[in-house]
């Protein structure tokens, strides 16, 4: 089976060859850019199945090539930035990043977050052969529609795109309608590894999925809050 492969996206050559080494240390392809306008052109003729994108670059930041990127392609975002307040990081993630990672960082940690986040990526993608079975895999919740098996939400009869963070957390809910989900439990849930006491992601997650799935996310339909406890789907 061919290694996924992994888009490096960093100005600072040393850290770009920093994290191929490692990344090559675990069998992965490696490509690099050094700025998002490279990237997006990189991305255009290869097949990658994950990107480690920095936040501060010239000619197009990270921000701006992450919002391009989610025009196309859902394959996993991990964000790299030397700012560690937590509207920075609540900012990557609503433009679609699935984590985030501040500078310096652990060559080690990012490795294993890369791990994490293509087992989840991957499982979905290979999953999209036809099966009789496909009903067995469906999730029916009013006009919503998750078929599991091949990583679909269908709202009204129209797809919507969601991140493999977004799609695991809206499954998670979905699978258990009505039993409410804190987001220490939903976090650990999803990202495999204990929650920070500051961590917001989860709620950036909920609040991007209700902007592709509610007609008004301040008033949810599906997504309830259950205030004080966490999160529910009726």
């Amino acid at each position: 089976m061919e290694q996924p492969m992994i888009l490096v996206i960093d100005d600072d050559t040393e850290i770009r060859n920093l994290i191929e080494i490692y990344l090559k240390n675990e069998s992965f392809q490696v490509l690099k850019a050094g700025d998002g306008l490279e990237a997006l052109d990189v991305l255009s003729n290869n097949n990658v199945h994950l990107i480690i994108l920095d936040v501060m670059m010239p000619k197009l930041d990270g921000i701006q090539a992450c919002l391009k990127i989610r025009e196309k392609n859902q394959v996993p975002i991990i964000m790299l930035s030397a700012k560690t307040e937590d509207m920075h990081k609540i900012h990557g993630l609503s433009v679609g990043a699935d984590d985030y990672m501040t500078k310096p960082f652990n060559p080690l940690e990012l490795v294993a977050r890369v791990k994490s986040q293509l087992r989840r990526y991957l499982r979905f993608s290979h999953s999209n052969e036809p099966t009789d079975a496909a009903n067995d895999d469906e999730i029916d919740i009013g006009n919503l529609k998750i078929k599991t098996s091949t990583h679909q939400v269908i709202l009204n009869k129209k797809d919507v795109k969601l991140t493999p963070k977004e799609f695991a957390i809206l499954e998670l809910l979905a699978r258990h309608k009505g039993m409410v989900f804190s987001s220490e439990r939903i976090f650990e849930s999803i990202w495999k590894e204990p929650m920070m006491e500051s961590e917001n992601t989860v709620m950036v997650h909920i609040r991007n999925i209700r902007e592709k799935i509610e007609d008004n996310p301040r008033k949810p339909r599906y997504i309830k809050n259950v205030w004080g406890v966490g999160y529910k789907i009726e």
